[in-house]
């Protein structure tokens, strides 16, 4: 037996859409995107709602492939370097948005747009449908853009976003498993007794997880902790090769391995190492995260955590156009599995 009366949840249903987004759709309400606002009323039309079964028939967007979808921004406090696993994301994101008639404009923010809180002159809101924020980690610029009532994606973010109500996307790289299999298993293969951490564990959301796994880690291998053995200073001074080499070298002893919160900070601190005449892994043993692509080609003996940063572009294009369509779905937190590769400066084989 058919069902005699359609209703606005049967269109959200047939859409994958929520009840709410429907509704502003067929009210007419302003800021509604348009592919999406197309797509309730020709439902609507299908399925004889109301007054909408005598439409004329509802264009497809996607007929027409040069239609524009739209402008997406994307904010960042530094421009990630050749270097940096978001130039990957960047590059992978604007294509894949570009298959859906959108652009994708850049904006770098200065540390006065964000001590401010303001946007960046050449950004015009009303002509933005979604921002994605990369290395944007302060809390107080982090709940302006949240507030601005635009769909915003965070590729990682500042230590306390998970804990905070804010209506926003979190994307992630998985931190917390592979890095404590990482350490636990070169702590069951070889014979060392101390590991220290180098990096600023409140640097941002990321870094923290890996700080935190790096302590589990220690604890279930029955290896006591010692913050003498960590580098863990504000993230501001990281960027000076004399003043790593200088802690370095105030260390009372070096502990049998370090573990570097990224690879940049693996190979700074591999550089700092053999200025003071000491080698990795035959002084001290040493991995990092990320196995970004251009450092793996400089130096492949480096143990890490392989990341997905060609994926994590594909996953954010979705995730942003999901938002756009729907912006009154939960938000939600997506990480992407990592993959450990075991190397010579942990003098472990490739496959362990």
């Amino acid at each position: 037996m058919s069902k005699e009366k359609v209703t606005i949840q049967d269109i959200a249903d047939a859409l994958g859409l929520s009840r709410t987004t429907v509704s502003k759709a067929l009210n007419g309400s302003s800021g509604m995107p348009e592919k999406t606002v197309r797509a309730v009323l020709q439902k609507a039309k299908e399925m004889n709602y109301k007054q909408f079964a005598y439409l004329a028939d509802v264009p497809d967007p996607d007929a027409n492939p040069s239609e524009k979808g739209g402008n997406l921004a994307l904010l960042a406090h530094i421009m990630p370097n050749r270097f940096h696993i978001a130039s990957t994301l960047m590059a992978t994101l604007e294509q894949e948005i570009s298959k859906h008639g959108y652009s994708l404009t850049i904006h770098i923010l200065s540390n006065e747009d964000i001590l401010s809180l303001s946007l960046p002159q050449n950004l015009k809101l009303g002509q933005v449908d979604a921002l994605i924020c990369l290395e944007l980690f302060d809390e107080s610029y982090t709940r302006m853009l949240c507030g601005l009532q635009k769909p915003v994606l965070f590729s990682d973010a500042y230590c306390g976003f998970p804990h905070h109500s804010l209506h926003a996307d979190l994307l992630l790289m998985e931190n917390k498993y592979s890095v404590y299999h990482m350490l636990r298993t070169i702590m069951n293969t070889t014979k060392i007794s101390s590991v220290g951490f180098i990096g600023d564990p409140n640097h941002c959301l990321s870094f923290h997880e890996r700080y935190e796994s790096y302590q589990a880690a220690l604890m279930d291998s029955g290896i006591p902790f010692n913050l003498q053995n960590c580098i863990i200073d504000d993230d501001s001074f990281y960027g000076d090769d004399r003043w790593l080499s200088n802690r370095l070298a105030g260390l009372a002893k070096l502990p049998d391995m370090f573990f570097c919160a990224n690879d940049l900070l693996a190979m700074q601190t591999i550089s700092c190492l053999s200025k003071m005449g000491l080698s990795v892994p035959d002084d001290v043993l040493l991995c990092g995260f990320d196995d970004t692509f251009s450092l793996s080609s400089m130096n492949s003996t480096l143990t890490t955590v392989r990341t997905p940063s060609a994926d994590m572009g594909i996953i954010a294009s979705r995730l942003l156009l999901n938002r756009i369509a729907d912006p009154d779905l939960p938000p939600t937190f997506t990480y992407l599995r990592t993959e450990v590769q075991f190397r010579q400066s942990t003098k472990l084989p490739v496959k362990v």
